[in-house]
Formats: C-alpha cells, structure tokens, sequence
C-alpha cells in the first residue's frame, strides 16, 4: 500500500520587489524520507524513516473557526468538567494518591486531561495552565519505587490493568514538549523498565488494554527517540506480541467501534520497527475491513453503535464521539507514518462532517452516539435498533462516561497536526485551516507562516511568510484526493506545478519575509452513491458532505435522570448552568432525491452565504454553503418501533408526492439530519 512518487518538476523565475529569485515546484506524493530532520525528533535507527514529523505542542496556532471551536470547548464541558464529573473530584482520587488507592480514578481524568492540558498550552490560558499542572505534578510526584504508578485496578487473576496509564503517558508527552521538565524522560524510563518485568503471562491481559497496546507502543517510540535506550525497543515488540491480534485478513479480534478506530493502526506502529510490509498493509486492511461490512455511509466513519453487528449496516447506525476522535487521532499518526494523504483525507472527512454534530453549538453538552442518519436525539432507549441500551441519543454533559471526558482531544490534535516538519527540514502544511505555524527550518532559522482561509468552506488558502532573513527550504501543500486541478501562485505569479490528487507541491525557494503563497483547492459537487447500502446516495462539495435541512426542536431534559448507568457527578454540579437536551424535528425529513442520471452534479443549485460573525460554521444558522435540491416525499420511510427513522427503501423509490425543493447544509452542522439519501423517480 506503500505509493511509488510521481515526480514532476517545472523550474521558473519569479519577479517580486524588483529582484528574481530561482523557484521549483514539484509534484510529489510525499517528501522524500532518505534525510532527517536535523531540528526536531523524528525515528532513531532502526526505526524506519517518517515522512512527516510532528511539530511541538504549541507551535501551532489555530485561528478562525478552529480557535473559535477551541475557545468554545474551553468555554464548555472541557474546561468545566471539572465541576461536574465525579471522576474529576479531588477527594478520595486514586490519581492523587501515591499507592493508586481511592475510589474514583480510572481512564476518565487522562482522557479529559490530554485534551484540556493541550487546549491550555495552545491558549495559553493561565486557568487551565494552572489546573493541568496540578494534575502532572500529581502524576510525576506519585510514581512508586518500582516505577509503576497510577490507580491500582486489579483485573481477572490479579493482572495489573494497565490501559488508564496509557492515556495519561500522552499527556506528559504533551507536558514535555510544551515545558521540557526532564522530570517526564526519567519516569517514563522507570515505568518502561517496570513494564518490561511484568511476565508476559500477566501482561495486557484485560479486555481493554488488551485491544490498545499500540497506544502504550506510541509513548515508547517516543520516550525512545529522545533518549536511545535500545532495551525499549525490547519493550516495544513485547507490547506488540501480547496485543490483540490486529493482523488477521478477514475478522478483528473485536468489533468495538472505540477500539476498531483507535487500535487498527498498531501493526502500522509496529511496522517501523519490524520494517515488514505485511504489517502496514494490515492496518490498510482492517481500516478497509470494517468499511466494507459497516461502512457504507457518509461522513468518514463506520456503523457500529457500541459494537458492530451483521445486519445492522444503515446510515442509522451510529458511533461513539470517542470513535471520532480516536479514528481522527489514527489518521493524524498514520499520516506520519506513512505520508499517505489518504490518511489527512479521512480526518478531514471526520473532522469536519461527523465530529462537530455530536455536539451542542455552544460545546456545553454532548452525545454518546451520532449517525448519518439521525432525526430523533432524545433520552429513550432505543434497543435494540442501535447497539446500546440507555439514552444515549440526548444531548447530555452528565452522561456517557468515556466520551464525556475524551471528546476534548478531537480539535486540539487537529490543530498540532495541521503542519508538520519533513526529513528535508521543511515544512508541509497538512489540514488547512486559519493560523500559524512557526517552526525551524534549514540552517536553523525560524520561520513564521500565516495562514488564512476559510477552508472547508471555500477552496482558497492563502499563506504569508514571515522571517528574519531569507532562507530556502521546501514548503509542501498537501492536495486532497478530491481535488483536481489545483493551483498555486508565489507572489501573485502562476506556477505550474502538475498537481496531482493525494500528493504534495513541493515549492522550493528563497523564501523572505512578505512572501505570499496563493494555493486553489477547485470544489465540485459530486455525488456518490453507496450501492451496497440501498444504493443511497450522498452528496459531497469538496471535502464537506451535505445533509438535508431538518427544522430541529430543543427541549431541555434532567440531566441528573436521562444517564446511562456508570454515570455520577459531584454534588455540587449545578444542573441550570449545564442544561440537556432533546432534539425533535420540527420539519418533514422523509425525502427522496430526483437526480439528473447523465450528470446528478447538475440536480443542484449552489448558494454561497457569508462568513458567519461568530466564526461559528457548524451550526445550520451559520452554513457558509447550502445546497438546493429537488426531492419527493417517501410517506413509507417513517419512524419505527424503535424510535428510530427506518432503514433506508431501496432505491429508486416510486412515489406519488410531489416535487419539492429541499435545503442541503454541510453535515458537520446539522444535529438532526439526513445524509444518505434514498432516490425517487
């Protein structure tokens, strides 16, 4: 799955504040890897070579609408949860206590932390700053002498559960980059060297940390290339050994939808040090293996609810809001990895048409589970429809235990990953988006590159460069695989570059302070269909999927009473000040398409709104773009027993009703929508 580069090169000259300067634009799949970057951490030997390597926590800073959905987080449950959740209290904290005893402490407080410690380093908010540190310290203060820490959770024969470390290890990797405490390097080392005496008999034993190895395999590849101790490497293939076995051709060794999203990229992990093919296509195939049973549907993802069963395969499925942001977390790591932007192509596709609707505009309350399909979120048990029994629907900051506290991590690691650096010590900007990056560059100096764009909702992104002195060095632009004809100018001059879909243009030059980068992503309406989901289909503009237009109806709920049942809070929790919600449609949703079958692209009409004052996009008040479609009602597509909008018919649809035009909003803002959509003639 490894692609071969396609390289063409076109050299120019560029005339700019009356001097010339030599200029290459190159079309590439991805950077060559025969260097290293000689300014930031990337692989020691034997690991093999990234393509790309993650910038430091903070180097990257967000503006626009990502800062606003930062800023709204920091604003809501994430930066409040502390108030709430009881897994968050002070008292009787296992986190807090150097032999790991206490009554709450489990994955809940590094979850939520290794989101709310990486909002604070890139807001630079003192608030937060000073809660994150509370919280580090603890953890740095409280190792044993044998090197283990944490809370003590004996699971089965008394095997030490060893899955909550694994989330709060990235949070002090996060710490380390953002303050280089050595504190971090030296017990992490005696936690690894602890790890690697456990017998494997004892070792990852249990359910859950079973399934993620690969996340405590990450930490160690870490904590390796900073300091070379070879004997992590040891611990690293013992981690790969009694992992779950993520390599098989055609099962997984689970089909939580949590697990398949965040552990299908171990033996991609692995793969740098094993150096064996077969374990990157492995991660291609499970990726590959789940959509093709259960992911027939819009939106990046897959229909799983909980846990993924046969037969239940319709847009109606949901996911969890953790399996968002786990899956958006792979894509960003296996973009590393590989330099596929296939994989920055699944994160958009998550990021900005699944991941925002999970949530209240305001970020103040969330759900446990988001479909394509959704036109009731209530607090009822809707069993066994969807995998899950409980209100796991409801719009609730007092529920759903696990995504409560790990939805924090979904933007912020979007905004670290937007740019990265590259073996030819360069820059490659990745996910587009408004702000900044400053970073090293050749010889060392240190570039500033704004960025400004209202991508995903236009094609234009537009860069500056800001530098003490003129410097040469490459700068890639990623080219989605959507994407044709892309383009770019230096300077107000056209370049031509040849640009290819799911590659690069690698622009090489003397860059000076004032430089101004143009780069075109040309947009096109396209319609996909699903042939193996009713032959349903969706519809796409660029990167953005668009779902039908549903008039939704808020009405405030108990929090304290529509929970699942693990869910507890502290006493103290004002229930007015964090309010939950059901959302009813207030407007027919049960529409069929009448596409165009010579071009369905022309069966709609474009608007294009204004940037909304709040730079706020994903609500549907707010849509910068909506789509005009002609559709007919399907009376027999209702609600059924379960409270759930039926399966999709089979399309085409014959129907009686008359034609009608129909609102498309970008999906990623409609809590209440249609995404996959039936055909009528």
């Amino acid at each position: 799955m490894v692609k071969v580069a396609r390289l063409f090169t076109i050299a120019g000259l560029c005339l700019f504040a009356g001097r010339v300067c030599a200029q290459t634009a190159t079309a590439v799949t991805k950077p060559d890897n025969n260097g290293v970057n000689v300014y930031y951490v990337s692989n020691k030997a034997p690991l093999t070579q990234q393509p790309f390597v993650k910038l430091p926590v903070g180097a990257v800073k967000p503006g626009g609408w990502l800062k606003k959905q930062l800023q709204l987080q920091r604003d809501g449950l994430t930066g409040h949860l502390g108030e709430i959740s009881i897994w968050l209290t002070k008292n009787d904290n296992a986190w807090l206590n150097k032999e790991g005893k206490g009554k709450y402490g489990w994955e809940e407080l590094p979850y939520w932390l290794k989101g709310y410690g990486d909002i604070a380093y890139i807001l630079q908010d003192k608030k937060m700053l000073a809660g994150t540190k509370f919280w580090i310290d603890a953890v740095l203060n409280n190792q044993r002498p044998d090197g283990d820490f944490g809370p003590i959770i004996l699971k089965g024969d008394g095997n030490r559960d060893l899955w909550a470390n694994m989330p709060m290890l990235w949070c002090l990797q996060s710490y380390y980059e953002y303050s280089k405490d050595a504190r971090v390097l030296s017990f992490m080392s005696r936690y690894f060297k602890w790890e690697l005496a456990v017998p494997d008999s004892k070792f990852l034993k249990d359910y859950w940390e079973n399934s993620r190895g690969g996340d405590n395999m990450v930490s160690v590849y870490w904590l390796y290339n900073r300091t070379g101790e070879a004997w992590l490497l040891d611990l690293a293939t013992k981690i790969d050994k009694n992992t779950a076995n993520w390599r098989q051709a055609n099962n997984l060794p689970n089909w939580h939808n949590v697990n398949v999203a965040e552990c299908f990229r171990e033996p991609a992990t692995y793969y740098q040090q094993s150096h064996i093919n077969a374990d990157l296509d492995a991660t291609y195939n499970d990726f590959k293996l789940i959509r093709n049973i259960y992911g027939q549907v819009p939106g990046g993802m897959f229909g799983a609810d909980e846990n993924a069963r046969k037969g239940y395969t319709d847009p109606r499925q949901a996911v969890e809001t953790c399996g968002m942001v786990e899956q958006m977390t792979s894509d960003e790591f296996l973009l590393q990895f590989t330099g596929d932007t296939f994989w920055a192509d699944n994160c958009e596709d998550v990021a900005f048409n699944t991941f925002p609707a999970a949530f209240m505009p305001d970020y103040k309350a969330l759900r446990y589970l988001t479909a394509p399909n959704m036109v009731v979120s209530d607090a009822k048990n809707h069993s066994p429809g969807i995998s899950n029994e409980g209100p796991f629907l409801a719009m609730n900051p007092f529920s759903s235990r696990c995504c409560q506290h790990n939805h924090s991590a979904g933007w912020v690691y979007y905004d670290e990953n937007s740019w990265m650096a590259t073996p030819d010590n360069g820059l490659a900007a990745q996910l587009y988006t408004e702000g900044e990056v400053t970073a090293k560059v050749a010889k060392g100096n240190t570039v500033k590159i704004t960025e400004h764009t209202y991508y995903p909702f236009r094609n234009a992104v537009n860069f500056t460069v800001s530098t003490a002195k003129s410097v040469s060095f490459p700068l890639y632009l990623r080219v989605p695989g959507w994407c044709k004809n892309a383009k770019v100018s230096v300077n107000g001059k056209a370049i031509h570059a040849d640009a290819i879909p799911d590659g690069y243009i690698k622009l090489t030059n003397k860059w000076k302070s004032g430089d101004k980068i143009s780069l075109v992503l040309p947009m096109k309406i396209q319609v996909r269909e699903w042939e193996q989901n009713k032959s349903s289909v969706s519809v796409n503009y660029g990167p953005l999927t668009f779902s039908l237009k549903i008039a939704e109806n808020y009405v405030k709920i108990d929090a304290k009473t529509a929970v699942q049942d693990d869910s507890h809070w502290q006493a103290s929790a004002d229930q007015s000040k964090w309010p939950a919600f059901s959302i009813f449609p207030a407007s027919a949703w049960n529409y069929g398409l009448i596409l165009n079958k010579e071009h369905p692209e022309k069966s709609f009409t474009m608007i294009v709104r204004a940037w909304p004052k709040d730079n706020n996009p994903f609500t549907n008040a707010n849509a910068p773009v909506v789509l005009l479609a002609t559709g007919k009602q399907i009376p027999g597509w209702k609600i059924d027993e379960y409270g759930l909008c039926s399966v999709l018919p089979q399309s085409p649809v014959s129907t009686d009703q008359p034609r009608t035009t129909l609102a498309m909003v970008p999906m990623g803002g409609a809590r209440l929508r249609i995404s996959a959509f039936p055909v009528v003639e």
